[in-house]
């Protein structure tokens, strides 16, 4: 199968260590998922092509990701960095681009990756060839959810909502990630028959358990572990003030600039500022940016890995950490609530909860026998159901399903 990924903001190449985006803003989960998922379905014998915005001047044309993947950078607006909320005045020329690539030579099917992608995947499949190109969309997070829960810290554009409502009942198929996803597609009105649930999944060779138990932290501390993007919503701030009700472990976030850069970042100067406030500012470090390849040691490292954010579309570090056999305490929302078994695997706990989430993790700490089976039954449901074999060909049937839909219409 001949497959077109359009990814406009989060390029693959980012996770394969092209280039620095992993754990910024506008970097994280996207970059890692649509690059693992293009890999494994090139190993799978498809052809694939990733569509990203060109944002810096030298990158080249095309470039190759892995067998049977080539990644393609789309001349869209300026060949600089631009925020991804400020980017959707540049995809109509990113789907006149796609246009003119697809006249010649169509893909059999077109995934699109965020909604601003399937703006310009729809505008392509409808003007490009002689036949329709089928639209696979999967949203990563939905403007109704990030405005529920932001509010006037919504950045998206006004129009994100409408053009997302339009948009779920003009593609073939909507890849949902997670079961609380596919109740807010039904609210926004995009039919059940074109909705298909297919999980994120995880690299089990990259991420998978050391040997012996966790390490100590300083001064013989248990070590708690977030990795994120810095933003507000991810909830860094509940993990550190719930660090003062545990005054035995200590807390590694890694994420945000490089460290370097550390000081100059507004949300880890108002991380610190939480951190000083709640009398836990010594015990609290921010390790900067990391590459892909350092993640899984450092998850290994933790008692504890702690995913606490406001909601979460899906959320792979907490399937990251399971993988290395770490236990999670997580919030009760979104893909936690697929990914994190409550007892079995980790802890849910409410969100922006800092009491609960002490509690949670006491627990736990004083429990090393629970803990080590919860590695052991994390480590086990990652691979039983979230390895990217599976994924890949649960979204391979959701590829034919798009395109069995779109004979229809036709």
């Amino acid at each position: 199968m001949r497959i077109a990924m359009i990814s406009e903001h989060a390029s693959p190449l980012a996770a394969a260590g092209g280039r620095a985006g992993l754990g910024g803003a506008d970097g994280g989960g996207q970059n890692v998922f649509v690059a693992e998922l293009a890999a494994e379905l090139g190993r799978r014998g498809h052809d694939v092509t990733v569509y990203t915005r060109r944002d810096a001047p030298a990158q080249p044309e095309r470039v190759r990701l892995a067998p049977g993947v080539t990644v393609e950078h789309v001349p869209a607006g300026p060949p600089e960095h631009v925020p991804k909320d400020e980017l959707l005045p540049w995809m109509h020329d990113f789907g006149r681009y796609l246009a003119r690539r697809w006249a010649a030579d169509a893909p059999d099917v077109a995934h699109a990756h965020f909604w601003m992608s399937g703006l310009a995947a729809i505008q392509a499949a409808q003007t490009s060839a002689s036949r329709r190109v089928p639209v696979v969309q999967t949203f990563h997070a939905l403007g109704t959810v990030k405005r529920r829960h932001q509010g006037d810290g919504d950045t998206s554009p006004a129009s994100r909502v409408r053009l997302e409502r339009a948009l779920g009942r003009a593609v073939d198929t909507v890849i949902a990630t997670c079961a609380d996803e596919v109740a807010e597609l039904a609210a926004m009105g995009v039919p059940s028959d074109r909705v298909r649930v297919v999980p994120c999944g995880v690299d089990a060779d990259l991420f998978s358990p050391g040997t012996g138990g966790a390490a100590d932290g300083t001064a013989g501390r248990h070590r708690l572990v977030v990795v994120s993007r810095l933003v507000e919503r991810k909830g860094v701030d509940t993990a550190i003030e719930a660090l003062a009700h545990l005054p035995d472990a200590e807390l590694l976030v890694a994420g945000g600039p490089p460290r370097d850069d550390l000081g100059r970042d507004p949300e880890v100067r108002r991380l610190r500022a939480v951190a000083r406030d709640a009398g836990v500012a010594g015990r609290v470090a921010f390790l900067g940016r990391l590459g892909r390849g350092e993640v899984p040691a450092l998850l290994r490292s933790a008692s504890l890995a702690l995913s606490l954010a406001w909601y979460e579309p899906f959320g792979m570090v907490p399937l990251e950490a399971m993988a290395c056999g770490v236990p999670v305490v997580a919030s009760a929302v979104g893909g936690h609530l697929d990914t994190v078994v409550d007892g079995v695997t980790g802890a849910l706990v409410p969100p922006r909860d800092p009491r609960a989430a002490a509690a949670a993790v006491r627990a736990l700490l004083d429990d090393p026998a629970a803990r080590a089976a919860m590695g052991r039954a994390g480590t086990g449901r990652v691979r039983a159901h979230y390895a990217w074999a599976r994924v890949a060909a649960a979204t391979v049937e959701a590829y034919r399903h798009a395109a069995a839909l779109g004979e229809v219409a036709a």
